[in-house]
């Protein structure tokens, strides 16, 4: 797991602050995109975002994101694609990877987990999944 050592963590295991925190938001809904680009702005992360994950594995090369969110159905690279890649590169392997998707299934969970995504968030996902899934997989205990 990679930490982020910059929050203040409170008695409860909770995060005060995610100033500084780099997420990455890899989805081509551009609704979405915004929607958890404000969200996170407002919790104090330095949020990329890309509309694919051919843009997205450039920019996690120079970025070095903390945490990424990726959606399942892209153009040209899909998640899962994307997932495979960052997780096949030692230099990413320790990214936490969650995947977004509308679907729910069993199975689009479990080839989530096959290509090595910590955590699958069903779209649309709430403020505190978003959060939850940070707080989890980035912020160091």
């Amino acid at each position: 797991m990679v930490g982020f050592t910059g929050a203040v963590v409170n008695e409860n295991g909770r995060s005060n602050s995610l100033t500084g925190l780099r997420v990455m938001v890899i989805d081509d809904s551009k609704t979405i995109r915004r929607t958890a680009e404000t969200l996170l702005k407002k919790e104090g992360c330095d949020v990329l975002t890309a509309v694919d994950g051919f843009e997205a594995l450039a920019k996690i090369s120079d970025q070095k994101p903390h945490i990424i969110f990726v959606d399942i159905m892209m153009p040209r690279l899909d998640g899962y694609q994307t997932c495979a890649l960052i997780k096949n590169n030692p230099q990413f392997r320790p990214t936490p990877v969650i995947m977004l998707s509308s679907k729910d299934g069993l199975f689009d969970k479990a080839r989530g987990r096959i290509v090595g995504a910590e955590q699958y968030l069903t779209k649309p996902f709430t403020r505190d999944e978003l959060l939850g899934a940070i707080q989890r997989y980035a912020i160091a205990s």
